[in-house]
């Protein structure tokens, strides 16, 4: 949307025509170095005001990691606090969302330095996250070649898990009800639901953004609020080569597939149910997938799947083969 207004000056790396960023601002100083920059922020949508902070931290850390970066220098702290509850409300919500942001950027190894606060009518979190790296310290998102495979490195299906839990604590809610009345799933599977798509959000990918160095990804995007074939699409576009990307996989959180296809069409399974704190979706030499999901899982403790193919197509379509394969996870 930003490209359409015309904006940027060609200079900025790692898209194809230099204008607008894919993920991160990154540009070059007069000194020669790289400045690489992102921001971001989020409306509440779990219930602690904690893992609210975490996942809107580990949120805008994610287009650093897209960028393969080893280290975020600093970042810049956005703050709503909502001027709707009262005072006691107001403190206790804002200081653990700071508490949460605060946590997962200890854990990033990186630090505040700042940031502006506002009152508004919905608490909002979110930041600015910045590093300063050499040539050599990134991996620009523009080098997909055809042959190289697509990883994703966190499973999809957090927009569905998000819903499932907020229908089931509604008074009378339509959607739960037929949940319960078709038995589709159980409030325990609910529950574990909405606990993978949480662990999911909050986590960092810190470790996979590193990995992207040692195996020569050439390309990446975080997965977030297009689904994973607007992503797909979004970097086919920036691609300095013609090409396009074949998802043959859909590694889903268990059972939201039956939700999206009994309960209500989130369009999981064509690939545009937004996702929030995705992923990675890495374009890299085949040769070199399986050992960095082996890397990855022995670093973290979970897995990441091959799901695509880059091919040779003028004109960059990424699409889902008609029978993906659906894995529940």
């Amino acid at each position: 949307m930003l490209a359409s207004l015309n904006l940027g000056d060609g200079n900025n790396l790692g898209t194809a025509d230099g204008r607008i960023a894919l993920d991160c601002s990154v540009r070059e100083t007069r000194q020669g170095h790289y400045v690489i920059s992102t921001t971001d922020f989020f409306f509440p949508l779990v219930d602690s005001p904690y893992l609210q902070g975490r996942i809107g931290a580990a949120n805008v850390l994610s287009d650093l990691y897209a960028e393969g970066v080893e280290h975020c220098d600093f970042v810049l702290m956005l703050l709503a606090a909502c001027r709707d509850m009262s005072l006691e409300e107001r403190n206790i919500c804002t200081q653990e969302m700071v508490r949460g942001f605060r946590d997962a950027c200890i854990e990033a190894d990186t630090t505040i330095t700042g940031g502006q606060t506002v009152l508004n009518p919905w608490p909002i979190i979110g930041g600015v996250a910045t590093s300063v790296v050499t040539k050599d310290g990134f991996i620009s998102s523009d080098g997909a070649q055809p042959g190289d495979v697509l990883v994703l490195t966190k499973p999809l299906g957090t927009q569905v898990a998000v819903n499932v839990h907020e229908w089931r604590n509604r008074d009378d809610n339509k959607f739960w009800n037929k949940i319960v009345e078709t038995n589709l799933i159980t409030v325990p599977e609910a529950e574990d639901m909405m606990y993978a798509a949480v662990c999911s959000m909050a986590r960092l990918n810190k470790t996979g953004g590193l990995l992207m160095l040692k195996h020569k990804a050439n390309a990446a995007t975080d997965v977030t609020g297009f689904g994973i074939l607007g992503h797909a699409q979004n970097l086919m576009d920036n691609q300095l080569a013609q090409v396009g990307a074949e998802l043959h996989t859909l590694p889903l959180i268990a059972n939201t597939v039956k939700v999206n296809d009994e309960i209500l069409n989130f369009r999981l399974k064509i690939g545009y149910s937004a996702e929030t704190s995705g992923g990675l979706l890495i374009s890299m030499p085949e040769e070199n997938a399986k050992a960095y999901i082996q890397d990855l899982e022995e670093a973290e403790g979970y897995p990441a799947w091959i799901i695509g193919r880059i091919t040779d197509d003028p004109n960059r379509k990424a699409t889902i083969i008609d029978d993906v394969k659906i894995l529940e996870v």
